[in-house]
């Protein structure tokens, strides 16, 4: 946009300077030049007036002092004097000026002309015609004197060019610099520093205020993390001791088994929501500029969670096996990374089939079964909130939705898709790796 800009302004500037300037030249080559046809006619009315006696030493002199060539010839075109140059040289003009004919107009001098002008009138007044006068001027002097204002005008273009540019320059660092300070901002609250501000003294009144705003929203998204986290932390405290209190109350009454199934259900529930809350309240504090995120080793923490897992699962009549293909450090606390696991293993261990296959590839995670799998249909809402699928009633469904959001929560994907090969679901799951130093 810089450039954009600048090319804009420069080009707007130096078209001002040009069409001050061109005209400007113009008109001063234009003034030389008349200047230059008025003295030289001037000379050729006075040799026109003087009398024969006196043109012959008038012409020599003139010829001798400036250097410039005259011929006098009288009615007959015989040559009443011969200063530098010969009848034969210029009769053409000659014989114009006898027959009172208008002479061409001089062109305009410019530095670069050379060469001679001729200057041609007749002697006498009206149809009288006493004879002609030629006057050889050259036009060095004048093109001399052109050259030297050309060079007084185009300096001055020059500077003002220069006085342009620089203009330009400041305007374009006096609107620019707030755009550089409001992007610095959003990158960096984009890389998590918590309330981060921005000048907001310099630029146009209008990005004055932007400037304020993008202050006030960044104090606010710090603070909506602020409340959140109190929030989550007040909800878990204040929920559970009730909820423990109704299960102690639940387990004391006669025949509550079906009781006790709704308490239980009703607590999984309230942990689902609490980790969803948790989630979620992770990927806003990282958005206001939270903890720098921990690094986690993909392997040791896949064969932990499957270790706490192989029991339940040998109860459900399946096995779990590890791959590992390549290690690697991903950017995710450990706790994240585990309960994710851990809903990946729940899922595959109540809704897939005897086999269950843990991969891990540097940083990424997939978790494979052979069971029925899911639809496309299914696929794509597995991640809502509360969705669960025919077969999984006894769920909360907000296992996959926590996991989700754990995952982007952490700049990473997780993706579901149906097996081509085995049938069954693959989960796989991608986390940002920490670069090898």
């Amino acid at each position: 946009m810089r450039q954009r800009l600048l090319l804009v302004l420069l080009l707007f500037s130096l078209s001002a300077v040009t069409a001050f300037a061109v005209p400007l030249l113009m008109s001063t080559a234009s003034e030389r030049t008349q200047q230059f046809v008025i003295s030289r006619t001037a000379d050729l009315d006075r040799f026109a007036t003087l009398p024969a006696d006196v043109v012959v030493s008038e012409a020599l002199r003139y010829h001798e002092i400036y250097g410039e060539e005259v011929v006098v010839v009288n009615a007959a075109g015989e040559p009443v004097v011969e200063a530098g140059m010969k009848i034969a040289e210029v009769s053409a003009q000659i014989d114009a000026a006898l027959r009172n004919q208008p002479a061409a107009p001089v062109p305009t001098v410019m530095p670069w002309s050379g060469g001679d002008v001729l200057f041609a009138r007749p002697v006498g007044t009206g149809t009288k015609v006493a004879g002609a006068v030629v006057l050889r001027a050259s036009t060095s002097v004048a093109a001399l004197d052109v050259a030297r204002r050309w060079a007084f005008v185009l300096a001055g273009a020059l500077l003002a060019a220069c006085a342009c540019v620089l203009l330009a320059l400041v305007v374009a660092r006096w609107l620019l610099r707030p755009l550089k300070e409001l992007d610095r901002g959003v990158r960096a609250v984009a890389e998590g520093q918590r309330r981060t501000h921005v000048a907001d003294t310099a630029g146009p009144a209008e990005l004055r205020a932007l400037s304020e705003s993008f202050n006030r929203m960044s104090d606010a998204v710090a603070e909506a993390a602020d409340q959140q986290r109190r929030l989550i932390a007040d909800a878990s405290h204040q929920l559970r001791n009730p909820m423990a209190a109704l299960r102690l109350r639940v387990d004391m009454l006669p025949s509550n088994g079906s009781l006790l199934t709704e308490v239980e259900r009703l607590e999984s529930l309230l942990d689902g929501l609490l980790a969803l809350a948790s989630a979620e309240s992770t990927a806003t504090e990282r958005a206001a500029g939270g903890v720098e995120p921990e690094l986690a080793d993909l392997q040791v923490v896949a064969h932990d969670r499957v270790d706490a897992w192989r029991a339940a699962a040998h109860s459900a009549g399946a096995t779990i096996t590890v791959e590992d293909r390549a290690a690697g450090l991903v950017r995710c606390a450990v706790s994240d990374l585990a309960q994710v696991l851990d809903v990946l293993l729940d899922n595959a261990i109540k809704y897939g089939g005897p086999e269950i296959t843990v991969i891990c590839d540097r940083a990424t995670l997939i978790v494979r079964d052979n069971g029925d799998g899911l639809s496309e249909e299914d696929i794509a809402r597995a991640t809502e909130r509360f969705w669960r699928g025919d077969d999984s009633q006894r769920g909360t469904g907000l296992g996959l939705a926590i996991a989700e959001r754990i995952v982007t929560a952490h700049d990473g994907t997780l993706t579901l898709r149906s097996d081509d090969t085995v049938g069954g679901l693959v989960v796989t799951v991608e986390l940002p790796k920490e670069p090898l130093l």
